[in-house]
């Protein structure tokens, strides 16, 4: 079963953006360049172009509508804040097969609660070494049911709300194909969730999802709609403040909606920060699923729901 997991979650991370063209043009952005501004520079791409933004302050929000781009830091310091487009985001992405690098989203914050860093409306965006701090959204991602959503070593602090509908750390939508959260580290979020996702596969292998001592987040990871689930080597909190202190990932809320799949949550490290015991995981679908070799400290109720809870197989 572990094997035919992992084949099937390597056969859809290993997908790549669509390459380059060989002749993209690189636009710059900087405070002492004639594009100063990400809203000069959304309304001069052309699919398959490369942005790069030089460091400074930001203040002004993009409508991004070409495909192909990669927008990035050319060195740290690079920060979009103080404006949302649309009351809806500080970036929002209507082209396919974006990719992100290096770059600092905060504050968003509109008329609705859920604005977000990042709104992505089509398929495949990948997220690199970024950091989404204080917005009521980090990334909201819909698109089509073959898009892809993959964020690697990047950090999520401050985010969440439910002042209205509840925004999140992360949040990818339905139908999506997949989304795959690598070596990322969560903090504080309020409220929300730090991570939801309805995709039909969700990968979180090796990240810090803690709320500290200040977050109050609800779950730590929740799958409402079920799907294909790989949770591995992640180092996980409950915090004292949680506004939610009954359960830590919750599966299948709404049921299992997807076509039932594998479910694997393994070795992760999690701890209980309050005096109650917490669930560790709440599977309210009918798919059974597979504790393997996690830890625990403090005082937690491994499973609840359809599944096995078994040492680790070393």
């Amino acid at each position: 079963m572990l094997l035919r997991l992992s084949l099937a979650i390597l056969a859809l991370t290993g997908l790549g953006i669509a390459a380059r063209p060989a002749l993209a043009r690189i636009i710059v952005v900087g405070p002492e360049r004639a594009i100063k501004s990400p809203g000069q520079a959304a309304a001069l791409v052309r699919d398959g172009d490369r942005v790069l933004f030089e460091p400074g302050t930001y203040r002004d929000c993009a409508v991004w509508t070409a495909s192909r781009l990669t927008l990035e830091a050319t060195r740290p310091g690079v920060l979009f804040t103080g404006a949302v487009c649309a009351g809806r985001a500080i970036f929002i992405f209507l082209g396919h097969d974006i990719v992100i690098r290096g770059l600092t989203l905060a504050e968003a914050h509109g008329p609705f609660h859920n604005a977000a860093g990042i709104l992505m409306e089509s398929d495949n965006l990948t997220v690199e070494n970024s950091r989404f701090i204080n917005n009521e959204n980090g990334i909201l991602a819909g698109g089509g049911p073959a898009s892809r959503v993959r964020v690697f070593n990047s950090e999520f602090r401050g985010n969440g709300s439910c002042l209205g509908a509840c925004a999140h750390g992360i949040y990818t939508g339905n139908p999506i194909s997949l989304l795959y959260v690598h070596h990322c580290l969560f903090r504080d979020t309020q409220t929300a969730h730090h991570v939801k996702s309805r995709a039909r596969v969700t990968v979180v292998t090796d990240s810090d999802i803690a709320d500290g001592p200040a977050g109050t987040s609800s779950y730590l990871i929740d799958l409402p709609t079920g799907g294909e689930v790989l949770i591995s080597d992640n180092r996980l909190e409950k915090g004292p403040a949680s506004a939610n202190p009954a359960v830590a990932i919750s599966i299948g809320e709404q049921k299992d909606r997807h076509q039932p799949g594998l479910v694997v949550i393994r070795d992760n490290q999690f701890t209980n920060d309050l005096p109650a015991p917490t669930l560790f995981v709440r599977n309210q679908t009918n798919t059974p699923i597979r504790l393997l070799g996690n830890r625990f400290t403090g005082a937690v109720v491994p499973l609840e729901g359809f599944g096995t809870v078994e040492p680790s197989a070393e």
